[in-house]
This record gives structure tokens, sequence and C-alpha cells, in this order.
């Protein structure tokens, strides 16, 4: 119910993004449209609430928008799933394995999670929070047996762009005319100096 996925679409539904004071870079890269900073500014207005009414209006207006979604957001926080699950069937928490390596320009990490000596999935990312992420969902999915979506779409892998084309070297100057420089002057009284 609470994560940041929910509390950012709350607060595109209340517009607050328009709201944020940002520095320039970050206004162009699209700074009011992350979800950080969204669930960050509806927490700000819901702890306004709680302070200028008090905590029964707080979680009323909390829960009003909330059931005012469209449909509910999904928690996709795979590792806290596992670990109640891991709990429940080994009385184990998970531990995981994560190692990266470089892949052309960038890093690619890999982990696997185990409960007890047993691994239960695999997984891979491009930090090493989403393979744990991945690995949970793995395993996940092979524990209860039903498909759980992956947090993320796969990006598509970068193309590379052509080289830039060689600029030619522009014409040679044919002759060059000379121009006499003035005669030196004195700064102070402007007097010519000898």
């Amino acid at each position: 119910m609470v994560n940041t996925n929910t509390l950012a679409q709350l607060a595109e539904q209340l517009g607050l993004g328009g709201y944020l004071y940002l520095g320039k870079g970050i206004a162009k890269g699209g700074g009011r449209s992350l979800k950080s900073l969204l669930a960050n500014a509806f927490e700000a207005v819901l702890g306004a609430v709680f302070l200028d009414a008090g905590y029964d209006a707080a979680y009323h207006y909390y829960l009003n928008r909330y059931r005012a979604l469209p449909s509910p957001i999904r928690d996709e926080n795979f590792k806290g799933r596992l670990q109640q699950v891991a709990q429940e069937r080994f009385g184990a928490t998970p531990v995981y394995d994560s190692e990266g390596a470089r892949v052309g320009n960038r890093r690619e990490y890999t982990s696997v999670v185990f409960a007890g000596a047993e691994p239960l999935g695999t997984g891979h990312g491009a930090s090493k929070q989403e393979a744990e992420q991945d690995a949970a969902r793995v395993a996940l999915e092979s524990l209860v047996g039903l498909p759980v979506k992956p947090e993320k779409p796969e990006k598509p892998a970068r193309q590379r762009r052509a080289p830039r084309k060689r600029r030619e070297a522009p014409p040679a100057a044919t002759t060059a005319e000379v121009v006499p420089l003035p005669e030196p002057r004195s700064r102070q009284f402007g007097e010519p100096i000898e």
C-alpha cells in the first residue's frame, strides 16, 4: 500500500510535479516525473496534513486517495516477498551472493540467492540491487510456481552511432595583406614613445 510507485501515482493525481522546486539540469532532464521525487513530495503533503489536522485526517486523506486509484499498484519488492516465503518454508533468511563484471564499457552484476545450501535463483542487472531483485523474482517463480512479472521491462541494447565524418580543411589563404602597426603612445599622456 505504501511504496514509491503508489506514492508517485498519488502525487501525479495531484499534479505535484509542477510544484517541485528543481535546479535547471534536473528540470530539463525530466525530474518532475521522477517517481522518487514525486513520492517524496506526496509524503511531504501527507506530513503537512498530519501536522495541521492530526493523525485521523492524514489517515483518511491517504486512504481516500489510495482508493481513488484506477488500479492497485503491485509491490515490486521481490526481495521482501522472497524473505517471507523463505522464512515460512525453510526457516531461514535468504542470502545473496553478488558479483560484478565489466561487459564492454558497462558493469553487469550477477546475483545468486540461497536459503540454506541450495541456490534458489540467479539474476542479472545493471546494478547489484537490480541483480538481487531479479534473483529474488526467479526464486519466487520457482518456489511459488506463479509467473511473477519483472520489475522493469528490459531495455534494448544501446546502438552505437557511426563515427563522425572528418571535416575538410579550409582552403589555404592566398595572400595576406600587411597592415602597419600604429605608432606606440604613452598610456598616461597619449604622447609618442621614443
